[in-house]
């Protein structure tokens, strides 16, 4: 069970974990042990609150398909039980980061000391390379 918050909780029953064999360069194991994790997670088929399934199915993330699946592969350490706990360490994360709602961003203006400051230092650059050129006799 992987808790959200005190309130929200996901039961395992939602969550498919299958053992794969990891990529990359290994030892005498590399072919015989299935120690990375494939997780998968359907979103609309879950228990979440609407709100979290919203949020998420609208996150422009590379693991979440088209079909509204959270797919996480945990490679990192050597034994399942470590990656199995990665991946729904990271499963957690995602849904709580999609949770935040950041405060609408407020456009402002460049100060006048940083446009002043802006345009000495464009020409002063100017003279820099302008002194670059071909010396007269």
């Amino acid at each position: 069970m992987v808790t959200i918050s005190p309130s929200i909780t996901i039961p395992d029953d939602e969550i498919e974990l299958s053992a794969i064999r990891a990529q990359g360069s290994g030892g005498q194991n590399v072919n015989k042990v299935s120690s990375a994790i494939h997780l998968r997670f359907d979103i609309k088929a879950s228990s979440l609150p609407d709100f979290y399934k919203q949020r998420l199915l609208e996150r422009r993330d590379q693991r979440i398909n088209k079909e509204g699946v959270i797919i996480i592969k945990a490679q990192q350490f050597r034994t399942q039980e470590k990656n199995r706990d990665d991946a729904l360490l990271r499963l957690q994360e995602l849904i709580l980061q999609a949770s935040k709602v950041l405060p609408p961003r407020r456009p402002t203006k460049p100060t006048k000391g940083s446009q002043r400051r802006r345009m000495d230092s464009k020409s002063q650059r100017g003279k820099i390379k302008a002194l670059r050129g071909r010396v007269d006799d």
